[in-house]
């Protein structure tokens, strides 16, 4: 009866050292990317954006082009901008404040195209025009961490993000018709995120899928004298981003 009960206090004295032996163990996990205040990874995203559109009180007039003395369109119906899809690639600074607060800054590159839907009475005169764009954003966040349970942790984030446009098509549509021109947006501006996400730590690294919105602040819009800037008189970017971190 005696060498069962030390026995039995062998046995749970060795589970005991082994909880906490694990307990020790399981920061570690994710590379030590949690252990360090700082520390890197990289990023892939796929990135959707649409624009929204404030119009002109007179934005249903049709254009009058002064250089060929004509109205060169009908009378509009409506102006829209659909979702088009886009990726970019980025890197991860991440510096540690608290064990539930930390301060992210997360520059990538993004090729994402947005578009413009014009409706006019004469539907055979519909027309989409397209803003191909490349920039640079320089995303600065506070992303605030749940506790940990197991392997896995929820976060919120929010922050600014910094947008310059890169390999833009300025002054190619100099010489264009009314009809040929471009429309341009501004090559920097600034806006608002908010997203949640949740880190996921693997023996190795720390895989953290996340979804984010942004909206740009003021007027993105290059206001120029033709068919498609001038009926509408403010444009702002609406951006959902879903981005795979490795760190």
């Amino acid at each position: 009866m005696i060498k069962t009960r030390y026995l039995l206090a062998f046995v749970l004295l060795m589970c005991c050292r082994s909880f906490v032996f694990a307990q020790q163990l399981v920061p570690a996990w994710g590379g030590g990317a949690d252990v360090t205040d700082l520390s890197f990874g990289f990023s892939f995203a796929y990135v959707c954006s649409d624009f929204k559109i404030v119009k002109q009180p007179n934005w249903r007039d049709p254009y009058f082009d002064a250089d060929n003395n004509a109205y060169v369109t009908d009378q509009l119906n409506a102006i829209s901008s659909k979702s088009l899809p886009g990726f970019a690639v980025g890197f991860l600074t991440r510096y540690r404040l608290t064990d539930h607060l930390e301060a992210r800054i997360t520059p990538s590159l993004v090729f994402s195209d947005r578009s413009v839907l014009y409706q006019y009475v004469n539907s055979s005169q519909d027309i989409e025009k397209q803003v191909q764009t490349t920039t640079v954003d320089f995303p600065l966040s506070m992303k605030l961490k749940s506790d940990r349970i197991g392997n896995m942790r929820a976060y919120l984030l929010g922050g600014m993000k910094f947008s310059s446009a890169i390999g833009s098509k300025k002054g190619s549509d100099v010489n264009a018709g009314a009809l040929d021109k471009l429309l341009k947006n501004k090559r920097t501006y600034s806006s608002y995120e908010a997203g949640v996400g949740f880190d996921i730590y693997f023996e190795y690294f720390k895989l953290s899928p996340e979804i984010k919105v942004s909206n740009s602040l003021g007027n993105i819009l290059v206001q120029e004298n033709h068919p498609f800037s001038s009926p509408i008189s403010k444009l702002s970017l609406h951006t959902v981003t879903f981005s795979l971190f490795f760190e």
